[in-house]
């Protein structure tokens, strides 16, 4: 049965244009933890919580200050991670080989990769 991955924004509930659903979806290919990433061209921001950092958040290029917002009024005396002023560039096209091959090499659940 075919089937697709939805991604919205926490805040509108808007849903992303194609190219940038193709880059939230490579997101998820890597083990991140605590880290904001861009997902582009669509100018999203994602919270890559897990632990306790709570879950994986999402937001569109108008709401990107506002999940900024949350993460640090809930986490944010939990470590510097929501502090992080920096943010970091999806996957570059050719590193999701790369991204695979360590996900089948680590012991966590791998939902159908690999």
């Amino acid at each position: 049965m075919p089937s697709r991955l939805i991604f919205r924004c926490e805040h509108c509930g808007v849903e992303p244009d194609p190219l940038t659903q193709v880059s939230l979806e490579r997101q998820l290919l890597h083990q991140r933890f605590g880290e904001y990433v861009d997902a582009g061209p669509g100018a999203w921001l994602v919270w890559h919580g897990r632990g306790i950092y709570g879950r994986t958040l999402y937001a569109c290029g108008e709401h990107r200050g506002d999940l900024k917002a949350f993460v640090r009024r809930h986490y944010g005396t939990l470590g510097w991670h929501p502090w992080s002023m920096r943010t970091y560039p999806s996957l570059p096209p050719d590193d999701a080989v790369i991204a695979r091959r360590r996900m089948t090499r680590t012991g966590t659940p791998k939902f159908g990769i690999g």
